[in-house]
């Protein structure tokens, strides 16, 4: 039986969108990629917590690519967080769950003229492995029962439904798109069913 993830350790991060406590999750404390939360420590549990379930995308997040929208969404949830209390779970689920260099390749597939979906399968994988078990394990540890969840992706809210964690109200984490992921984006409404405004 697969070890349940854990708390390993903590420590208060001031960053450039305000302080948070780093919390890192793993099955093991030896583990060098843990999932991540960064938690509002001024968060009111009395009430619904804001919480951002991101999944780890490198490209976006730590180098600025701009084939997503990622890392403008990371930077957005961690003001909102700030200014208005919560946490955001980071997990460690690359390219949908792919991992990065399987993600490259499928860059490489959609240079070729498939679209994010198309290229994952062209490789043989489903369209999105990613599972959200430990974000809400972690949710659990927490001790967060009702949320206002920050997504696009009516995937993670079925996701936290089915594990009786309550969504309260969807907050959407509008990005303005640019040239070079307009396409990306139209993927994700069309096929994926996120909630964007855009044609």
């Amino acid at each position: 039986m697969l070890k349940k993830i854990e708390r390993q350790a903590e420590a208060s991060i001031p960053t450039n969108k305000g302080t948070f406590q780093m919390i890192a999750y793993a099955r093991d404390k030896h583990d060098q990629m843990p999932h991540i939360v960064l938690l509002n420590p001024n968060s009111d549990f009395n009430n619904p917590i804001n919480i951002r379930i991101h999944s780890e995308c490198i490209t976006g997040d730590l180098f600025g690519s701009k084939r997503c929208e990622c890392g403008e969404q990371l930077d957005w949830s961690m003001n909102y967080i700030n200014k208005y209390g919560g946490a955001i779970i980071y997990l460690r689920q690359e390219g949908r769950g792919i991992g990065i260099i399987n993600k490259l390749h499928a860059y490489v597939k959609q240079d070729e003229g498939h679209n994010t979906a198309e290229a994952n399968r062209i490789l043989g994988f489903g369209y999105d492995d990613r599972t959200y078990d430990d974000a809400i394990k972690i949710l659990e540890d927490l001790g967060i029962t009702i949320i206002n969840l920050l997504t696009n992706n009516p995937e993670k809210i079925n996701a936290l439904d089915k594990s009786g964690i309550k969504v309260l109200e969807r907050v959407p984490v509008e990005i303005v798109p640019q040239k070079e992921n307009l396409a990306y984006l139209k993927t994700k409404k069309d096929f994926f069913g996120h909630k964007l405004n855009i044609d």
